[in-house]
């Protein structure tokens, strides 16, 4: 495959951002917030994940191989998209594409992360684009 802009491995099971959300009270007013696992995630992440000098900018692609330690979870990639923010891209909202892959690795959950840049015009969205295109590969060796 081409070269990503982009290419981490976090290590630890990620979690859901938007299940288990946990009700506290602020100021005595409810609020709802991430899980502990999710909380916990983050501040993994946090420690792993390098802060770019000059974050990516413009339209990405995103690769999202993730290793859980057991069957149970769904695939939830939503937190990481978020954490990513302000250390590698500047908004989420600059994805355009992702692919996102479960797996098993019992003895040791991680998931890699890896970014593109998209030299293309995505105003009007990629579909009409082959997925070889929007990632510059041709995804033989990596389908």
């Amino acid at each position: 495959m081409d070269e990503f802009d982009f290419d981490v491995t976090i290590f630890g099971e990620p979690a859901s951002g938007k299940n288990s959300r946990r009700i506290v009270s602020i100021k005595n007013k409810p609020r709802l917030i991430k899980s502990k696992k999710a909380l916990e995630y983050s501040k993994d992440f946090d420690r792993q994940c390098p802060v770019l000098e000059n974050l990516i900018e413009g339209s990405v692609a995103v690769w999202l191989d993730v290793y859980y330690g057991s069957r149970r979870p769904d695939l939830a990639t939503e937190l990481i998209l978020d954490l990513l923010q302000g250390r590698v891209i500047k908004n989420d909202r600059q994805v355009k594409a992702i692919i996102s892959l479960w797996n098993l690795d019992r003895e040791n959950p991680r998931c890699r992360i890896r970014l593109k840049t998209i030299g293309l015009e995505t105003s009007t969205g990629l579909s009409s684009f082959k997925l070889s295109k929007i990632l510059g590969t041709s995804m033989k060796e990596d389908l």
